[in-house]
């Protein structure tokens, strides 16, 4: 119990000052690293902070003889890590938390971050929750809400939405009306944990990366609309997969993202109606997925020079980001090697 209280007192302070550096963390690097690392279709992004200290964005799948586990162990000993520092799951779906039992076998895991109590009525989002709950058994745990921050040090690391609420205020240099909003058919309800989504920005000086889970569109729109109340981002993590539940023009949009990232699996994501819809986003300079995707057409997926996995089986292969203080950052693609680097603003 003294481990949860502790940390609960750490995130909700965090906001106003940051942690000191653990002493096991990882070498200092010299920019922030993300690593979108494919589990084909669900979500595993490793964000390693310039001061060594790391943050595991979900888990993908169970099963699979453990290919999502073994695929972000590979991503984390490449980034110099023994350990990761925060495991946030944004929701209780399988391809997000089912990696968790996997995960915690093979690395050392500091605290667990999530919005509260499984929240769908659904037989098999029970069992994955219930299966979380027995894996983090003995770890740290907090729960989070929209306003509180992570006390990751370098960062700053805002919750955005958490268990179907969201921020109310527009965060600093936001909050104008959003044009785009107007012509946005309304939204449906969603009473799935999709819509409980945990959503993050993360800041590093000028540099701006957003992720906000599985939000669909009612909950995004309370975000957007009438006024903006995230303003505008460098990087975008395309909002469910690229799914066309998700992403509507009047949040994309509004985002100006200058680098959007679909982190869709061979054959689940990446719709056409969403990819457009981020494709044109004003502003964008470059789209990025992490595979081909295969029940689309050729219109609809980038080139394959910015697509980490281009066929079935695929070999796992990552996106990753090098962000510096000063905006300027570079995407790399692990399969070819190519990198393009997008100059501060």
């Amino acid at each position: 119990m003294r481990r949860v209280l502790t940390a609960v007192l750490c995130f909700c302070l965090c906001v106003l000052s940051a942690s000191t550096p653990r002493a096991n963390a990882a070498a200092s690097p010299k920019s922030l690293q993300i690593y979108f690392i494919d589990v084909e279709g669900g979500q595993a992004t490793l964000v390693v902070s310039p001061s060594g200290e790391s943050l595991l964005i979900d888990t993908g799948w169970p099963g699979y003889e453990g290919r999502d586990a073994d695929r972000i162990l590979a991503a984390a000993h490449q980034a110099g890590l023994k350990q990761i520092d925060y495991v946030l799951i944004t929701h209780y779906h399988r391809d997000h938390v089912g990696g968790v039992p996997q995960l915690v076998d093979g690395i050392k895991v500091g605290t667990f971050v999530d919005h509260g109590p499984n929240l769908e009525d659904s037989e098999v989002t029970r069992a994955d929750y219930a299966a979380y709950e027995k894996a983090i058994a003995g770890h740290a745990h907090v729960v989070v809400k929209p306003g509180w921050g992570l006390p990751i040090k370098g960062l700053q690391v805002q919750v955005l939405a958490a268990a179907g609420d969201h921020l109310t205020k527009p965060l600093p240099g936001a909050g104008e009306a959003n044009s785009y909003c107007g012509a946005e058919p309304a939204a449906a309800e969603d009473n799935t944990e999709n819509a409980r989504s945990v959503g993050v920005l993360i800041t590093y000086g000028h540099f701006r990366f957003l992720d906000l889970g599985d939000l669909t569109k009612k909950k995004e729109l309370e975000i957007a609309c009438p006024n903006n109340l995230i303003g505008t981002v460098d990087l975008f993590l395309v909002t469910h997969h690229g799914a066309d539940l998700s992403n509507p023009k009047a949040l994309d949009w509004a985002l100006h993202p200058r680098v959007a990232v679909i982190d869709n699996g061979p054959r689940k994501g990446s719709s056409p109606a969403a990819w457009q819809i981020v494709h044109d986003s004003p502003g964008l300079e470059d789209l990025w997925q992490l595979h081909y995707a295969a029940d689309s057409d050729k219109a609809n997926n980038i080139d394959s020079e910015r697509i980490a996995n281009v066929k079935e089986p695929c070999e796992g292969k990552y996106l990753k980001v090098e962000a510096q203080a000063d905006g300027t950052f570079t995407v790399t693609n692990a399969r070819t090697g190519a990198q393009k680097t997008y100059s501060k603003k």
